[in-house]
């Protein structure tokens, strides 16, 4: 049985309440139980953090043993490079998600430092993004 992670950054605990034109009105907890149910062969797991040190223990933490890391950092993307290096310095393959098209917003979203250490990007399809990347893992 596969084992993929889907790792959410700042504020992506909001989702269902914030910018409901940009993000939806699905909260994530509600959307992960649908992927669940669509993928009921893999071990997903869920983990969100509105904290940089955090999300950079839990890829530690999953970065050798899983297979496969579906991660949206949020405004992360755009500017840590802590973040950047985590991901980098792990064996897992990752996936960059997003669920608004990025390049469709403010300049300083079109930049990802982490974009470079990771397998591909996914950008501008709702939570549908998600879905890609666990797809494109497979």
């Amino acid at each position: 049985m596969s084992k993929i992670i889907i790792i959410n950054g700042p504020n992506l605990n909001l989702l269902g309440k914030r910018e409901p034109q940009l993000y939806g009105n699905q909260s994530f907890d509600e959307y992960f139980q649908q992927l669940k149910q669509a993928y009921p062969s893999l071990k997903l797991e869920y983990y969100q953090s509105n904290v940089e040190g955090e999300l950079v223990n839990k890829l530690h933490q999953v970065g050798f043993s899983y297979d496969g890391i579906v991660f949206n950092a949020g405004g992360y993307t755009h500017t840590s490079v802590a973040i950047a290096d985590a991901v980098a310095s792990i064996d897992v393959p990752t996936i960059e998600v997003h669920i608004s098209n990025v390049y469709a917003r403010e300049q300083y979203r079109h930049h990802s430092i982490m974009a470079a250490n990771c397998k591909g990007v996914v950008a501008g399809f709702g939570l549908n993004s998600y879905k890609l990347a666990i797809d494109s893992l497979l």
